[in-house]
């Protein structure tokens, strides 16, 4: 996931005549100026970041993420084991937030990694479609990692969320809070730490009580209490 920041304007307009160019030639590829700018910042320079918004849209395409919806039989499974949902309210700075219970997870059980790919760019893009790009354009990731075990730590998962940030949705993570980790968990996140870049990293909040979740968001904004025994 590339560094926030400031970007050349200069290389914007630049970027924004190289994809007006396919825009006109295929409507269906079009993105929003917030968009075209996110994946500058991402990308960091005009050429990279022209080709990660050609790139991402024939993944588009190619996933049929426009059409992926709760009726979808993967997705609909996914969703009946409550693993994770995007909630009606927002954080504090106004994010739209999706909640993901991992205890609901099992590395061991029989699971289909295409089916959790697709379940995951399905919470992104319905959290995605939420943001009020004039306002703020970036999401809030709550893991839940009550009972955790490290039979529900998954790796791949964590590598192909990873990706699809860095590659199909840059400088869409706001903040992303782990609530309640486990003394377990840290020889997780020493593994996981360097795949980040250091202001990703940066991006991630360990919670470990109400007062400072309040910092975040308003508890009651989540469909149950994470701090009840």
């Amino acid at each position: 996931m590339g560094n926030p920041g400031e970007f050349n304007q200069k290389d914007l307009e630049e970027l924004k005549e190289r994809c007006e160019i396919i825009f006109n030639a295929d409507p269906e590829q079009y993105m929003s100026e917030a968009s075209i700018t996110r994946f500058l910042k991402g990308f960091k320079t005009v050429d990279d970041a022209f080709s990660g918004i050609l790139k991402c849209n024939k993944w588009r395409k190619e996933f049929g993420v426009d059409k992926l919806t709760q009726e979808d039989e993967d997705i609909r499974i996914e969703l009946e084991t409550k693993k994770g949902e995007v909630l009606r309210h927002r954080d504090r700075n106004g994010r739209p937030i999706i909640l993901m219970r991992v205890r609901h997870h099992k590395v061991n059980d029989e699971r289909n990694e295409d089916a959790l790919t697709k379940f995951t760019v399905y919470l992104l893009e319905t959290a995605c479609k939420k943001c009020h790009e004039d306002v703020v354009d970036n999401l809030c990731v709550i893991f839940d990692m009550r009972e955790f075990s490290k039979q529900c730590m998954d790796y791949q998962f964590v590598k192909t969320l990873i990706w699809l940030l860095s590659h199909r949705y840059p400088e869409r993570l706001g903040v992303c809070l782990l609530v309640n980790a486990p003394m377990v968990f840290q020889g997780c996140w020493t593994i996981i730490k360097p795949w980040l870049s250091e202001v990703t990293a940066d991006k991630v909040k360990f919670v470990n009580d109400e007062m400072q979740l309040a910092d975040y968001l308003c508890p009651d904004a989540l469909p149950e209490n994470m701090f009840e025994a």
